[in-house]
């Protein structure tokens, strides 16, 4: 092997002793983090499926987005963002809420390909939206030694900042192709569906109430299973008999085998890696390639957590990244939170980067297109995704953390810190928003690729943190809404603060 690689001679005796009689090899903190409230968390999910919350879901972004330009594209977005986050997989997430989204997308007119894709990049995205970002955040908390409140909280913008990218370009892509929404008479009122099901997000905000008052986890998701199973009896519609019960069990215990299995595999992973030394020699040479850059050093680990979270779920994805990569980003003194979010965001975006893209995979079985063309159009719709985590390493305000890495309350806030995070919202949001106009070339009308390509520029010096850089991206951006508000022939925007 090259020298990087070449590694001692280990006997049987070494290898079994590192991975059967060791807490790093198969009885890892993967394993034991699967078994003592990742699988209660698939289970809560089964009982949310088996009451009636996917239907809830459906339900209720249809009511509120599916009459608008492009509505079953947004329905989508919504529906599977928040199944994504309780169900822990992407993979599950577009087949089931993808059965019922994919079809009305090509309904009004959507290219198979296209709505795969959405389908593909809202589920991913499920993963990295709190409060429960399919487990993944308990994880984070025992490997950082974070509160899981700290990481809920920094999670909460950079999320919100990947879901306005995804509808953002689905609307503008509406608005070029004057892709209607389903008439609204046909669809349910939020009054309705509220009253119907409106009862089954209690359970969600129980399990709140749970974690931030410091409950251990795998007693607050046993508890919410329980308390979920009470709700349901409010209804008739959303009611759990026994056989229900019985069903939940059942798919619960299904649903975790895969991840359970692979949390096993990756303690064997690890157990190698920490026998062989090769997660230090990988940590060095991304450090020694980045040659003291910081910039250069993001990219390198960037496409290490691409890598190594190629086919893999969340949580699996995330301890590799996290044993491998993560490590790398130490000599810059960025702070632990902010490093583990950069590792655990490329690590699952590995589900639709092509050529292993196993979500987008899914999604173009459901609509029928074409697996790799789906594979970069997901990519495509994520992009604000792979800018998102540059954002938050160069500006942890984005986080809502202080450089300890530990979150900032606000009792403690003091004002600096609280304008950096207004200015962060308000430009990285222009800028994102922007930068889906671009990607699509429309606005209120077509734009050419030359003033795609400027708009682009001042969307991502929008985005990049700096007092300067904001305000010459601002100007850009301002300027180019106006001028192709002026060419659609509709009335010129007021901006409103």
């Amino acid at each position: 092997m090259p020298d990087r690689l070449l590694t001692r001679p280990y006997d049987m005796g070494d290898i079994f002793g590192q991975l059967f009689l060791k807490t790093e090899g198969l009885y890892s903190v993967a394993i034991g983090a699967s078994v003592t409230f990742i699988f209660l968390f698939i289970l809560f999910g089964a009982f949310l499926a088996r009451s009636g919350m996917g239907q809830l879901f459906n339900d209720l972004a249809l009511a509120i987005a599916g009459h608008k330009k492009g509505g079953p594209a947004k329905v989508a977005v919504i529906s599977s963002g928040f199944m994504g986050s309780i169900n822990g997989s992407a993979l599950s997430n577009v087949v089931s809420t993808g059965a019922f989204t994919i079809p009305l997308m090509k309904k009004v007119g959507y290219h198979k390909d296209f709505a795969g894709a959405v389908e593909a990049s809202a589920s991913v995205g499920g993963q990295i939206l709190p409060p429960i970002m399919g487990a993944s955040a308990f994880i984070m908390a025992e490997t950082t030694g974070l509160p899981y409140s700290t990481i809920a909280l920094a999670a909460l913008l950079p999320a919100i900042l990947y879901y306005l990218g995804v509808i953002a370009q689905v609307h503008f892509r509406a608005g070029r192709r004057d892709l209607k929404g389903i008439a609204k008479e046909s669809l349910p009122a939020v009054k309705e569906v509220l009253k119907a099901r409106g009862h089954m997000l209690l359970p969600i905000v129980f399990l709140i109430f749970l974690l931030i008052r410091n409950v251990p986890v795998g007693y607050a998701a046993a508890y919410t299973i329980g308390f979920t199973v009470m709700v349901s009896m409010l209804r008739k519609e959303t009611r759990m008999g026994f056989s229900d019960i019985l069903g939940a069990l059942e798919d619960g215990a299904r649903q975790s085998l895969a991840v359970m299995a692979a949390c096993a595999v990756v303690g064997i992973i690890i157990g190698v890696v920490s026998l062989t030394s090769f997660g230090t020699v990988m940590t060095s040479s991304i450090v020694t390639l980045g040659a003291g850059s910081l910039f250069f050093t993001l990219i390198l680990t960037m496409l290490a957590s691409m890598v190594l979270g190629m086919g893999l779920p969340s949580i699996p994805a995330y301890i590799i990244t996290a044993t491998m990569a993560a490590p790398a980003l130490a000599g810059f003194d960025i702070p632990i939170l902010s490093a583990h979010m950069f590792v655990f965001y490329f690590g699952i975006f590995a589900n639709i980067t092509p050529p292993v893209c196993l979500a987008a995979f899914a999604g173009a079985g459901i609509s029928g297109g074409d697996p790799m063309k789906t594979g970069f159009l997901s990519l495509k719709l994520a992009l604000a995704g792979f800018i998102v985590p540059f954002m938050f390493i160069y500006s942890p305000a984005m986080l809502m953390i202080d450089p300890t890495g530990l979150a900032v309350t606000a009792k403690d806030f003091p004002l600096p810190p609280i304008i950096d995070i207004i200015t962060v919202v308000l430009t990285s949001i222009t800028g994102v928003l922007a930068l889906s106009a671009a990607l699509e070339g429309y606005f209120k009308s077509d734009m050419s690729p030359v003033t795609r390509v400027i708009l682009a520029i001042g969307a991502l010096l929008l985005i990049y943190p700096g007092i300067t850089t904001g305000l010459v991206g601002g100007v850009i951006v301002i300027a180019i809404a106006i001028l192709n508000t002026r060419n659609s022939g509709e009335p010129t925007p007021t901006l409103t603060i």
